[in-house]
């Protein structure tokens, strides 16, 4: 039983006939017919007297009218269920870098939970190592992170929201010696090389290092004239603005990073996530 069979049917009973039925649906004559014998095969009873070019229902036909009003009206209930679904509700999931999700993320978040009230929002730190793997495995839905502007990985969709730089900052209550020290970041961080690469163009013999595992942390270090760090601009523009941070030069060394979105390249874009997407591309103007 398909449903175009049980619209032919109330068509015809609605129109009065089998020609009106087809100038009202769109269909040859003969594939009105067609659909009603296809449904009093299956049903085992006929639905119409057919006494000339005059059709009447048949007690089966009235019997069955009803029901197939229901089942034409549940299918319509059924598309309006579909299409209220796409307000976003349930849970969402995101894996986000630690610069964003501090100094960024966070006014993003109230906004979307303003918008959208019946999203539980899951934020996860990236494993920047195991990122296609915690996409794939499902463990979060998509990724916000910095990267280098070239980044390109397989069976990953980015996009990339933002270009930003890095910034080589140190406290305005700095020493000679403590800016020997160089405050960094874990290697796995995603602009780690750039810093390796600036030691090595400078004249970094005697400089220390001294790893840290939080951005936060390297900020107060910072703050308190440990030594200087190489930061995204987003994370220190506020201390440079109020004259706490310095900006040091670094020569001709290339400071650029991008700001990112991925998803795995299979991932079906929810309502939760493409809220969240339309709305990241509308603030990222802000970070």
């Amino acid at each position: 039983m398909e449903l175009r069979q049980l619209i032919t049917f109330k068509t015809i009973i609605e129109s009065g006939g089998f020609k009106k039925a087809a100038d009202k649906l769109g269909y040859a004559q003969s594939s009105i017919t067609a659909h009603i014998k296809a449904l009093e095969k299956e049903l085992g009873q006929p639905l119409f007297d057919r006494l000339g070019k005059t059709i009447t229902l048949t007690q089966a036909g009235h019997h069955f009218y009803p029901y197939a009003l229901d089942i034409i009206a549940l299918y319509d209930k059924s598309k309006q269920v579909i299409n209220e679904d796409e307000t976003p509700w349930g849970d969402l999931t995101l894996g986000v870098s630690e610069s964003l999700m501090i100094y960024w993320l966070p006014d993003l978040i109230k906004k979307y939970m303003e918008r959208f009230p019946n999203v539980n929002i899951v934020l996860k730190s990236l494993n920047y190592e195991n990122l296609t793997a915690q996409l794939k495995q499902g463990e979060i839905e998509a990724a916000i992170l910095v990267e280098e502007p070239d980044w390109s990985p397989h069976t990953l969709t980015i996009n990339e929201l933002k270009r930003d730089r890095l910034e080589l900052i140190s406290s305005s209550s700095s020493t000679s010696h403590t800016l020997k020290t160089m405050l960094v970041t874990e290697y796995s961080c995603s602009w780690r090389p750039h810093v390796n690469t600036y030691l090595k163009q400078a004249d970094s013999s005697d400089m220390k290092q001294v790893e840290l595992p939080s951005i936060e942390a390297i900020k107060q270090c910072v703050a308190c004239g440990l030594g200087k760090a190489m930061l995204p601009r987003f994370v220190v523009e506020k201390e440079i603005e109020n004259g706490e941070f310095i900006k040091e030069s670094t020569g001709e060394l290339n400071q650029e990073i991008g700001i990112f979105t991925a998803v795995h390249t299979n991932k079906w874009i929810g309502p939760n996530l493409q809220a969240f997407f339309n709305l990241l591309n509308t603030e990222v103007s802000n970070i």
